[in-house]
């Protein structure tokens, strides 16, 4: 297993894990690697396909409609920012939506801000481990605004649909180092074909029997 970056967390005292309650304030120490994060290889298609938060909101959203994302991370040389571009069918419809990234001078710690109708909150996202062709693990450090409330996810990105059981249980692991518990983890599904429309080319990244999508509704995030 390669390590993009590793994660030293210091608990607030008396904080927990516990999904239902009051979201858990950690503070991450990043140390790069000696071996540099390489951004283009971590462009491309991902899935994401487990999840879990300090948010109980988010959690509660993800336990009701545990559905596969589809990723598509595209990346313009001169840009000092990458666009992801998330897909999922939802309620028998597509939903798409595109984020802009900003890098920063850490390799592999890239920053997003999420404004929305009820809430706004800076993003910092960190790549914790990823051999590239295969999986990435990422955490997901937020502040809400105004409330500067802190918010700490992990999710685990893959190249495909299936997970491979040793992957999945090093998720399981760094869950379980940073205060989590299996339990807590939510296993998202594929529930449906999507066709996701990205500049030049339509592809399908959803497959499933049953259900198909070819027109998605789309918003963006800065």
């Amino acid at each position: 297993m390669q390590r993009v970056v590793s994660v030293v967390f210091l608990l607030v005292l008396g904080s927990t894990w516990i999904v239902h309650t009051v979201p858990v304030a950690l503070k991450p120490f990043i140390h790069t690697q000696e071996n540099v994060f390489d951004l283009a290889q971590f462009m491309g298609k991902w899935y994401e396909a487990a999840v879990v938060s300090t948010c109980p909101h988010y959690m509660k959203r993800k336990r009701e409609d545990p559905i596969i994302i589809a990723l598509e991370l595209q990346h313009v040389a001169s840009n000092g920012s990458f666009t992801m571009t998330a897909t999922s069918l939802r309620n028998g419809l597509c939903k798409q939506t595109s984020t802009d990234y900003r890098l920063t001078n850490n390799p592999g710690q890239f920053f997003h801000h999420i404004a929305s109708m009820f809430s706004q909150a800076d993003v910092d996202s960190y790549v914790v481990h990823s051999n590239y062709e295969e999986y990435a693990m990422i955490l997901l450090q937020s502040v809400e605004k105004p409330s500067g409330n802190k918010t700490t996810s992990f999710k685990l990105y893959s190249r495909t649909m299936s997970v491979r059981a040793t992957v999945l249980e090093d998720f399981k692991t760094l869950v379980r180092q940073n205060g989590g518990s299996d339990d807590a983890i939510i296993m998202n599904q594929n529930k449906g074909d999507i066709l996701l429309t990205v500049p030049g080319r339509t592809k399908t990244l959803l497959k499933k029997s049953g259900a198909t999508c070819g027109s998605c509704t789309r918003g963006v995030r800065r």
